[in-house]
């Protein structure tokens, strides 16, 4: 994917942004991986002397967001002004070094949501029609399919979504549920028509065909949009009724803007604001014919929005399109998914009060590539591979020679020892500058380190701490540890995007005034430096355990706010006979009727070995599984999506149902079932002891 337009030897107009969290919740690890790696791209580029600015806002608008401030009792402006500046807390607390961050609900997104419908609209791309939707009468409004809730009308299972079915994956229309109710107010909803506005995106096909095709998307994106061709593109419904908090449509009286309309709008506003406090030029990273360059870093869930619909309204209104749409993964969590009863739900706040956030920052780094694939934040190897690299490797340099040269006088030698070694610790610097703006950062990553064993071995063969007990020989011990700390500050300069406030700490160390990527070019000769003093403590394992178990009492503190929000309601928290101790009541499954040993001898359990696993497309819960159960291989597709990313579950020895009758879904045929636990927080695979063998009875 090509993400320059421009020569590096000359100055680069960038525009970044990073999606916008929603104004709805904490930010936690999960969010942070997208800011850390757009920070780090970032810092990068304003390193190579690039002209960048990075924005962001609070995504403020939606029912959601309207129906949780009155649960609150205050206002939806009072809502998204604390979570505002909530939000704006835990990104400082990581580093995350916006040039302005704001909120969609603004002045100026507002103007731009406006003047983007009104271009639309006047250019023959915007169609109104009738639609019938569910609606509340008690609370007199239209309800989003995942406001109704009701039995599945294929499989009949309970407390499903107004629009599929997450037991069987049906899809279907919430009129079609059995029993639908509102998930506002409990009211059976009825069948109400209004008129809804959308955005002809058909109309931009053969655009989007050849925008999605010319490299600003990853290979893997660009190849599942096609898909979405194949499958035609629908017009977008971009109203909702009243009420609803977001921006009215002009000349459409109690229509509003649907929230992602205006949501990547506000890349706009937020941009507008640093414009008017900077004295920047808005239209020209903005126009149609624009040499700025614009990218955005998004998740992989949101690429629909990104890639056809924003691209689309852009190209309709006569604006210039992004240069590069960015996705990366999801993050797990040792394997799984974050569990808030496991306590690997994460809140950057929590995190930050037992770790050092840059930690975070450098494993993400250490593991991120321009790919796709999903991010597993091991906590083990999080742990071993901060402190055998950071603390081990790169502080260690400077800790190693620091001491020698203050003996010698504080001042670095006047000549260099070992000039070629210095050398190829600059001329690295080219390929690890591309491998940074490739967001290649696992492999600039590799890069640094390898340099980083080369000065450990450097300084370990020459063993200035043996030479100094030698009479006579200073001025040697000074000329290697002054190649060291050389060679410390070249790597520095390179790990400066990802580790920001270590940098700051050894800048301040070294007496320079940057640590800009071209400062790495000139060696410092007879340069004065200051007292060392520790720059990175290791990780120590009994404060991630500190930190899990206090992620699992954030747990307790939100149950015990919602009990007393529904005690404040006049309804029942607890069941009899609960006390302290005991497994709450509605955490248990009642026990099933009795069966006899006759019936449970026509059960077949066996061992299968997961060779595969793979996410399941338009399957919210569901994985594919390829099981090996030693005499032939069986396809089971299991609700286990939201706990275990694919990766994680490859090899792994599970216990399935083999003589349960095929089932034909959606999906495919399903040849089983595998045997999981669950709670309120999940559902995990059972696994037999590693020593099993692939086909063997369960008995």
């Amino acid at each position: 994917m090509s993400t320059s337009t421009t020569s590096d030897n000359a100055t680069r107009q960038i525009l970044v942004t990073s999606a916008l969290p929603y104004a709805n919740g904490s930010i936690h690890l999960g969010h942070l991986l997208e800011y850390i790696q757009t920070d780090i791209w970032v810092r990068f580029q304003k390193s190579r002397g690039h002209e960048c600015h990075y924005v962001c806002a609070d995504d403020a608008h939606g029912t959601a967001i309207m129906l949780r401030a009155e649960q609150e009792g205050i206002t939806s402006q009072q809502l998204i002004d604390r979570v505002n500046a909530e939000h704006q807390a835990d990104f400082a607390r990581f580093g995350v070094a916006f040039d302005n961050y704001y909120s969609t609900h603004s002045e100026e997104n507002r103007v731009h949501s406006e003047a983007i419908y009104r271009a639309l609209r006047d250019g023959g791309f915007i169609a109104t029609r009738d639609v019938e939707q569910m609606y509340d009468p008690e609370r007199g409004m239209f309800l989003a399919d995942r406001f109704v809730k009701g039995t599945c009308p294929k499989c009949h299972t309970d407390d499903q979504y107004g629009d599929n079915c997450e037991a069987c994956g049906a899809t279907y229309t919430p009129a079609e549920l059995l029993n639908p109710v509102s998930a506002v107010s409990g009211a059976t909803p009825v069948v109400k028509s209004s008129t809804h506005y959308f955005f002809e995106l058909p109309k931009f096909e053969p655009f989007l065909k050849e925008w999605t095709r010319s490299e600003r998307l990853q290979p893997q994106i660009s190849n599942k949009l096609q898909e979405w061709f194949e499958a035609g593109l629908n017009d977008w419904d971009i109203s909702r009724d009243a009420p609803y908090f977001g921006f009215e449509i002009p000349d459409a009286p109690g229509k509003y803007f649907y929230v992602w309309v205006d949501a990547p709008i506000g890349y706009m506003a937020s941009f507008q604001q640093l414009c008017e406090r900077e004295g920047l030029d808005f239209d020209h990273y903005w126009k149609r014919d624009s040499d700025a360059e614009l990218y955005h870093f998004i998740g992989k869930d949101i690429v629909y929005f990104h890639a056809l619909f924003w691209p689309a309204m852009l190209e309709g209104a006569n604006l210039r399109t992004p240069t590069g749409v960015n996705c990366h993964g999801f993050v797990t969590v040792n394997g799984a998914k974050m569990s808030k009863s496991r306590g690997t739900f994460i809140k950057a706040e929590t995190y930050e009060q037992f770790l050092n956030p840059e930690y975070l920052r450098y494993y993400f780094a250490a593991k991120l590539t321009a790919g796709v694939d999903d991010l597993d934040l091991n906590l083990e190897d999080f742990a071993a591979r901060v402190n055998s690299d950071l603390v081990g490797k790169v502080v260690n340099i400077a800790s190693r020679c620091a001491g020698f040269v203050k003996k010698s006088g504080g001042r670095l030698s006047a000549t260099c020892a070992e000039p070629e070694l210095v050398q190829r610790f600059i001329d690295e610097g080219e390929a690890i500058a591309a491998d940074f703006e490739a967001r290649e950062f696992a492999r600039a990553v590799r890069r640094i380190m390898a340099l980083a064993d080369d000065a450990n071995g450097y300084i370990a063969e020459k063993a200035p701490w043996a030479l100094a007990k030698e009479e006579g020989r200073e001025q040697e011990v000074l000329d290697i540890c002054s190649v060291g700390i050389n060679l410390f500050r070249q790597l520095v300069v390179y790990l400066a995007p990802i580790v920001p406030t270590l940098a700051e700490g050894a800048r301040s160390f070294l007496g320079l005034e940057t640590l800009n990527w071209a400062s790495r070019t000139t060696v410092l000769l007879d340069h004065p430096i200051e007292k060392f003093k520790p720059l990175m403590t290791r990780v120590e394992s009994d404060k991630i355990d500190q930190m899990i178990e206090a992620s699992k009492e954030d747990l307790a503190v939100e149950k015990k706010l919602k009990d007393d929000a529904k005690a404040a309601q006049g309804e029942a928290t607890s069941t009899p006979g609960e006390g302290a101790g005991e497994t709450p009541a509605a955490d248990l499954e009642p026990i099933a009727p009795e069966i006899t040993i006759d019936d449970f001898a026509k059960v077949d359990l066996r061992i299968a070995r997961i060779t595969q696993a793979e996410y399941v497309e338009g399957a919210k819960k569901l994985l594919k599984l390829t099981l090996d159960i030693g005499s032939e291989t069986r396809t089971v597709f299991s609700g286990i999506r939201a706990q275990y990313a694919p990766e994680a579950l490859t090899g792994r020895l599970t216990v399935m149902i083999a003589n349960l009758a095929p089932r034909k879904m959606r999906f495919g045929l399903s040849e089983g079932m595998v045997l999981a636990a669950g709670d309120n927080d999940g559902i995990y695979l059972l696994a037999p002891d590693s020593g099993a063998k692939p086909g063997s009875r369960v008995s």
